[in-house]
């Protein structure tokens, strides 16, 4: 068995082209990024708490919880700096079930990954525009990194992609805060 080529995935240079943040959304995230950064290198005594549920995929439900943490932040920020997670892949060890917004936008349609690449981007987007909170997504696929790393404030490595060659390289190579899961064996 062979795989068909159906089409051309967009890349990332074109899908940030056809859904850009505005000037004011790289400003957020440039603030944003410089508490973190202060944060993890003990210039602040802040706490930095990564928040949410495991898994994103119905837009309304996600940026509803998100602009709650944005209200959130605002009572809390001289202490905490909240990071959502907005978690848009479903990792799957036997690769059965749900992969997630990036494989299905729709859960009801057929994997759809053009229409998921751009789903995952628009989600995010409005969820820093409605909130002011830049967020936390999963590195399942290093190769997609790109396609959000300018509105991402902390990556995840999963217990199931931490001792992978690819995500390690990759993440030593991006400009945000990385966390590694603990692997699989514990």
């Amino acid at each position: 068995m062979s795989f068909d080529y159906l089409s051309r995935i967009p890349t990332s240079a074109e899908i940030i082209g056809q859904y850009p943040i505005s000037a004011g959304l790289a400003d957020i995230k440039a603030r944003r990024d410089l508490a973190i950064s202060q944060i993890i290198t003990g210039c602040s005594d802040r706490f930095l708490v990564i928040i949410g549920p495991c898994s994103a995929d119905n837009e309304d439900a996600v940026c509803e919880y998100v602009n709650r943490l944005g209200l959130l932040q605002k009572e809390v920020e001289d202490r905490l700096i909240l990071i959502p997670r907005i978690y848009t892949n479903k990792p799957r060890t036997t690769g059965i079930g749900y992969k997630g917004i990036l494989h299905q936008p729709d859960p009801e349609k057929a994997p759809d990954m053009i229409g998921g690449l751009i789903a995952l981007r628009k989600m995010h987007i409005r969820c820093l525009s409605e909130s002011g909170l830049t967020a936390a997504d999963e590195m399942l696929y290093p190769e997609n990194h790109t396609y959000l790393a300018d509105m991402l404030s902390y990556v995840a490595i999963g217990a199931r992609s931490v001792e992978n060659q690819q995500h390690r390289l990759t993440v030593s190579g991006i400009d945000q805060p990385a966390g590694m899961k603990n692997p699989t064996s514990g």
